[in-house]
């Protein structure tokens, strides 16, 4: 029985590092179909919208994506198609698993840190507004029902996958209303969970805790704007963000996507690393219950990144993006 995947190839170099993560997943013996539907840049001209009605409702459909880079302009222009996309279709946990790979240069090692973002509210609800004309206003929105909903899903997931501690991320010593309702809504989900340790940290210590003693930590649960931050903070620690999966998870659907940008200055010269794309793909295989073909794919990608021989330039080669892909698929073999 085959499944249905969106795959929203994206701005830039997303359709090349669409195209690789596409062809890895296939290769890995899913048994997926893919419906593919563009947005972004490219559909502005054809629908006044990047992000089309059509597209949307394809995800409503089929429940699940793997979405390459869209360009969001900085300051003006269109807001953003992916903080759409997760308000659209309510998908309220933004999850990213950072890990060392093989070979991958970083200052430290033994990192394994999953972020778990909330991703429905906060200063991302997008409520601003001129005062006057010199002034402009923001307002942070936060309530007990995500709080507790995020809350839960970390937990869950802590459970899910034998790991042994959350760490709540906030503000709560200033923002003592809305970061304290955060807080106060987790550690009341924590109960439910007496065998999993609960702990919280001051976003700014948290920042200088990761980059001293990173491994002390296990799944970070934050608000949206803290977990934005410190969610590229944890991938900076492992590699960057080319080696950073990321997948948006709610209710009835997810979406699954590279957490780094359409590099516009790179696009179609088949130089992009997939390996964010990629792995992000493996993600959806294991929200999909496929987890020997996600597995398949993660030794193949260790066993390329141990060669080093198709490896893009950003990891110290000189592979294509294509080219990277296909060692990985005959790695996997």
């Amino acid at each position: 029985m085959t499944i249905k995947v969106t795959l929203i190839p994206g701005d830039g170099i997303g359709p090349e590092v669409s195209t690789a993560a596409q062809n890895v997943i296939t290769a890995s013996g899913a048994p997926i179909e893919w419906e593919v539907v563009q947005a972004g840049e490219a559909t502005i001209a054809q629908y006044g919208n990047p992000l089309p009605d059509h597209v949307i409702e394809t995800v409503r459909r089929n429940k699940v994506a793997l979405k390459g880079p869209i360009t969001t302009p900085v300051g003006k222009g269109f807001r953003s198609v992916n903080v759409s996309l997760r308000k659209q279709l309510q998908l309220y946990a933004n999850v990213r698993h950072l890990r060392n790979l093989p070979n991958v240069d970083s200052r430290y090692q033994g990192v394994d840190i999953v972020v778990v973002r909330e991703n429905t509210e906060d200063l991302y609800a997008g409520i601003e507004h001129m005062v006057g004309q010199n002034a402009a206003e923001s307002i942070k929105i936060i309530t007990r029902e995500a709080s507790e909903r995020i809350g839960r899903y970390a937990f869950e997931l802590a459970r899910r996958e034998g790991r042994k501690k959350v760490t709540i991320g906030h503000k709560a010593n200033i923002l003592k209303l809305s970061d304290g309702l955060f807080l106060e809504s987790i550690r009341s989900v924590a109960r439910d969970y007496p065998e999993i340790e609960c702990e919280d940290r001051i976003v700014d210590a948290l920042c200088m805790n990761l980059v001293q003693i990173p491994e002390q930590f296990d799944i970070l649960v934050l608000p949206n704007l803290y977990g934005d931050i410190i969610s590229d903070l944890v991938a900076g620690l492992v590699g960057g963000l080319g080696v950073a999966p990321g997948a948006n998870i709610g209710e009835s659907g997810a979406v699954f996507e590279a957490a780094h940008g359409s590099a516009p200055q790179i696009a179609g010269k088949n130089l992009a690393n997939p390996l964010a794309m990629i792995l992000s793909g493996v993600e959806m295989l294991k929200y999909l219950g496929y987890d020997k073909e996600a597995e398949r794919v993660e030794k193949g990608v260790e066993r390329v990144l141990g060669q080093r021989d198709y490896i893009t330039p950003d990891l110290g080669g000189s592979a294509g993006t294509q080219e990277m892909a296909a060692a990985i698929i005959d790695a996997m073999a």
